[in-house]
């Protein structure tokens, strides 16, 4: 299509719109008419006058109508362009009426013919084009379904794992401990029963003894890591300041904890206490493991309807999206936490910037309301 005619097709395609938005009973053949005489003018023959029609029926396809959604809009449309040939065939009729082997309404009809041929085909075009989206949406829906599997067994797996560690937890307090305190005492008794032997007995008894001590110290500590009773007994906060005193012992790292007043944490269910506690635990091994920092601050407040945790080091960054690409370990344990907290309608993020550090924010609502 030229420039001719394709100024004419805009013309035509405002023209045919505005007589569309008209009412029905309105009268079209003055504009139709119109268009017919300035195509002539213009030079234009029957075939441009038929593209530019065909421009305008693509264009009311894209705004929503449809040949079969019956309010008549395209029969309307093919009666404008009958009329707006009318000029056209009228001269081609009158000035060609001895050589012309075909008479004016056989030209009308082959045009109309190739205006029905081409709506039928838009037509076909639309019923496949929903056939896709229809196939499109069930595939979509079988990866939400599958998903949403894949989270419920996620989360089966976590509650699994901890249910294990509160039992592993209570077998090593309420037996083995007992077991080896009966043996301390025991040892006691026999160290005061020997006071009439040598001193190398004394000596292998008293070290006998450390050697329980420490082995009682620790039974305590993996019954803390594994599932402190603090957590159920006394709340977040003391569990939480515990852990981060021992551990501090244990690695050097300093550390730091502010929290509200526990009342506010009150709220929290049991198993979102426990969310808090192991993301802390997983990031503060982390931070020890990799982050090269020396100081470690968690900060826990409460907010309108949720209670948002953050932990942030000093020491150095790293790529996130690099990090959750890989398959290195830190790797498996950010989303392991992730999957915590979105488990129980939380929101987990970490952001990491060079000389600045790294922060892990944890948001997790009272009654799962949250909005993400």
């Amino acid at each position: 299509m030229n420039t001719t005619s394709s100024r004419w097709a805009g013309r035509y395609l405002s023209a045919l719109r505005t007589y569309l938005a008209q009412d029905p009973q309105a009268n079209q053949r003055p504009a139709a008419n119109k268009l017919g005489v300035q195509a002539q003018r213009m030079g234009l023959g029957i075939l441009d006058l038929a593209q530019g029609h065909e421009q305008a029926l693509s264009a009311l396809v894209s705004l929503g109508h449809s040949p079969g959604n019956g309010n008549g809009t395209f029969h309307r449309a093919e009666s404008f362009f009958h009329q707006t040939l009318t000029p056209i065939v009228t001269a081609l009729g009158a000035g060609r009426a001895a050589a012309q082997s075909k008479p004016p309404h056989t030209l009308l009809t082959a045009a109309n013919l190739r205006v029905r041929r081409e709506t039928i085909r838009r037509k076909t075009a639309e019923v496949a084009l929903k056939k896709s989206q229809t196939h499109h949406d069930q595939l979509l829906a079988q990866s939400i379904l599958m998903q949403e599997q894949f989270r419920y067994l996620s989360h089966q797996i976590l509650l699994a794992q901890e249910e294990e560690r509160k039992h592993i937890s209570r077998e090593l307090h309420d037996e083995i401990s007992q077991i080896l305190t009966g043996i301390n005492v025991r040892l006691a008794a026999l160290k005061i029963e020997a006071t009439a032997n040598t001193g190398n007995l004394k000596k292998n008894i008293a070290h006998t003894q450390r050697l329980v001590e420490k082995s009682m110290a620790a039974v305590h500590r993996f019954a803390r890591e594994l599932r402190p009773a603090m957590l159920d007994d006394l709340g977040l906060i003391p569990a939480l300041l515990a852990f981060m005193k021992e551990f501090g012992k244990r690695t050097g790292l300093h550390m730091r904890l502010t929290a509200a007043a526990p009342a506010k944490l009150e709220p929290l269910d049991n198993l979102k206490r426990t969310v808090f506690y192991r993301v802390a635990q997983e990031a503060l091994t982390n931070i020890a493991k990799h982050a090269h920092a020396n100081l470690a601050k968690v900060s826990l407040q409460a907010q309108p309807g949720a209670v948002c945790m953050e932990i942030h080091d000093n020491g150095k960054a790293f790529d996130v999206n690099r990090i959750l690409g890989s398959r290195r370990r830190i790797r498996l344990g950010i989303i392991g936490m992730r999957e915590r907290v979105e488990m129980v309608g939380g929101i987990f993020s970490i952001e990491s910037t060079p000389n600045k550090g790294t922060t892990i924010r944890v948001i997790i609502p009272f009654h799962n309301d949250i909005k993400k």
